[in-house]
């Protein structure tokens, strides 16, 4: 077994012969399933695509109007190019902090 990190492998070339014979051979190879890695039932399975879809919609950004002042605007432009992702995330940190919150009403 051979171990590198990621700063070590050079993604420019290509895989050698022997490194191919051996990922043919790792192909061929049986699917052995014990106790840490039983064999997955078609349920199992569909609750893993379940929770992918859940995630995909959590990450499913909605598109708003917001008015903002002039200063407010100018600002958040000087952040440069992706600023309304930033302002997003502002947005979501100053929603979870109840204290501002309530400075702000």
């Amino acid at each position: 077994m051979v171990k590198m990190t990621l700063h070590e492998i050079d993604f420019t070339k290509g895989l050698t012969s022997e490194e191919l014979a051996q990922l043919e051979a790792a192909e061929k190879m049986p699917i052995v399933y014990d106790d840490d890695c039983p064999e997955l039932t078609e349920e199992q399975l569909a609750e893993f695509k379940r929770i992918s879809d859940i995630k995909k919609a959590q990450k499913n950004k909605q598109t708003v109007t917001l008015r903002l002042s002039p200063q407010a605007l100018a600002k958040a432009k000087s952040l440069g190019k992706g600023y309304t992702s930033v302002l997003a995330r502002i947005l979501e940190l100053g929603l979870s902090d109840n204290e501002l919150i309530k400075k702000c009403l």
